[in-house]
């Protein structure tokens, strides 16, 4: 299906939309996100969730729409969208009603989406993002509803084949869906990746959803125009959805492509959206590119109607202050803490808190427990974090629990261990699942007295001279040499001290 083209304008008018640079246009941009809700079955009947099972091995009479089969709805699916919902600032729905969306694809077996249309379970709310253009102004994104409802299948095409055959897998269909709806106060390629990876956190911490991407867990569409200034007036591009994006990557390069696209067909032919209807396009992860798909239907096409097999559900005001009172502080909340309380700046904060909650446990317990968070942050920020990346573990699964982190600051903190030795350590606690105590022992790390160090610092001045000229005329940084060799000598030797005491020595 190729591009249409409508009521191309006049040259004198084309020649003033060439005047009319990208940069001075407007990207409007708005978000629907349809996350997948952690729940052992489906939305109306008790079939498995579980990904990665043989096609179709996970479907009954309910979720394939056969004759006669009543949907029963899912108590904790309920649960986990008001979970959501307060979390995302939304105001919770009191009576929420199910309707039956219509439209025919291959993968919808009975015909229709039960969904929600004018009472979704979560009304109005927002999210604050950062992005790096906007750091220490939050910026505020309106979620104008989240409303549940169920997955339809997928369809598998097979083009190696001569026939390129397509067969269907029904084992995603009547999988609860939450899908969120942003207002389109989005402006940036980057808000809008900003806004995905505020949201999968908060999902994240607050269990409602692993938000698993590859899994098809978290799946967005992104409405893109431009509003350009031309004259006195503001003229807008037609809207496009572009559908099923499911990397943050993908969302990033898409708008920013499509965004481009359109200003360029806008200088072309002068389509406004009056001129054209809404488009749904795809995105081309080869070709970095936007296809077009169809033009986009309105609600009324879908013939929204109250899902005659379902009642309303009511929401007691005490169902939703029990899901509160379970809630944890957010990503925003500890981040804030981090950064008030623990004197972390921004940026390092916000790395521990990403990591998810087991890692903000960890931390906090560690630097109360060594009583200072500089460290703390250096260290499990670094080490910590790498090691788990290397092991592909969870904080859960790492092998030091965080009081034997602590007594491993303790010493670096109180001098006993060097930096470098104590990484040492620590490699051997997480390797051998021992405690520092022991892993200096197997390291055969020793303290070294003062007149240890003294004859050291002799011996590597004697043996040294042309060194010692060079620090003398002012090379400061020659000292190292001499640190280097004090480490060969004498591995348990502090650099630090050694540093000192060369300094002093040398110059006397």
């Amino acid at each position: 299906m190729e591009d249409t083209v409508l009521n191309p304008t006049s040259s004198p008018q084309s020649s003033n939309r060439r005047a009319v640079r990208f940069d001075d246009t407007q990207i409007i941009i708005g978000l629907e996100v349809h996350v997948q809700l952690d729940t052992d079955s489906k939305l109306f009947c008790g079939c498995s969730t579980r990904f990665g099972e043989a096609a179709n091995s996970q479907t009954c009479v309910v979720c394939t729409g056969m004759p006669g089969a009543l949907p029963v709805i899912n108590q904790r699916a309920l649960e986990l969208s008001i979970r959501a919902g307060l979390s995302l600032n939304c105001q919770i729905a009191r009576s929420t009603k199910w309707d039956r969306k219509n439209y025919f694809y291959p993968d919808l077996p009975k015909g229709y989406q039960i969904s929600q249309f004018d009472q979704p379970i979560c009304g109005p709310g927002h999210l604050d993002i950062e992005t790096s253009e906007t750091t220490g102004q939050a910026r505020r994104i309106r979620i104008e509803r989240a409303h549940l409802e169920e997955d339809a299948g997928k369809s598998i095409h097979d083009e190696s084949s001569r026939r390129q055959d397509s067969k269907i897998d029904l084992n995603r269909t009547g999988t609860p869906l939450l899908e969120i709806v942003t207002q389109p106060d989005i402006r940036t390629a980057a808000e809008a990746k900003a806004f995905l990876s505020e949201l999968k956190l908060i999902l994240n911490y607050i269990d409602v959803s692993d938000c698993n991407m590859q899994q098809g867990n978290l799946r967005c569409d992104a409405n893109v125009n431009l509003h350009i200034p031309l004259g006195d007036e503001q003229i807008a591009t037609p809207i496009v959805e572009i559908k099923n994006l499911n990397s943050f990557r993908a969302v990033e390069r898409s708008i920013t492509h499509e965004a481009q696209r359109q200003f360029e067909a806008w200088q072309e032919h002068g389509l406004t959206i009056a001129d054209a209807p809404k488009q749904t396009r795809g995105w081309n992860d080869h070709t970095q590119t936007t296809t077009l798909q169809r033009e986009k239907e309105d609600s009324a096409d879908y013939r929204y109607f109250p899902d005659p097999d379902l009642i309303a559900v009511k929401i007691e005001e005490s169902q939703i202050q029990e899901i509160e009172s379970q809630l944890e502080q957010l990503p925003a909340d500890l981040r804030k803490l981090l950064a008030e309380q623990y004197n972390l700046k921004s940026a390092d904060a916000s790395v521990i808190v990403s990591q998810g909650r087991g890692v903000v446990d960890y931390f906090l317990e560690v630097a109360d427990g060594c009583e200072d968070s500089k460290i703390a942050n250096n260290w499990i920020g670094q080490e910590v974090l790498r090691q788990l990346n290397e092991s592909s573990q969870t904080i859960e699964q790492y092998p030091v629990s965080p009081q034997q982190f602590t007594d491993l600051l303790k010493l670096v903190i109180a001098g006993t261990l060097d930096q470098t030795r104590g990484k040492e350590v620590l490699n051997a606690m997480v390797a051998d699942c021992i405690s520092p105590e022991e892993a200096i022992e197997q390291l055969g790390i020793k303290p070294v007295d003062n007149n240890e160090l003294v004859s050291l610092c002799e011996k590597l001045i004697d043996e040294n001279q042309d060194v010692v000229e060079q620090i003398q005329s002012g090379n400061g940084k020659a000292i190292g040499m001499l640190i280097g060799k004090a480490r060969k000598i004498n591995p348990n030797a502090n650099p630090g001290l050694v540093k000192a005491m060369l300094t002093k020595m040398i110059s006397a």
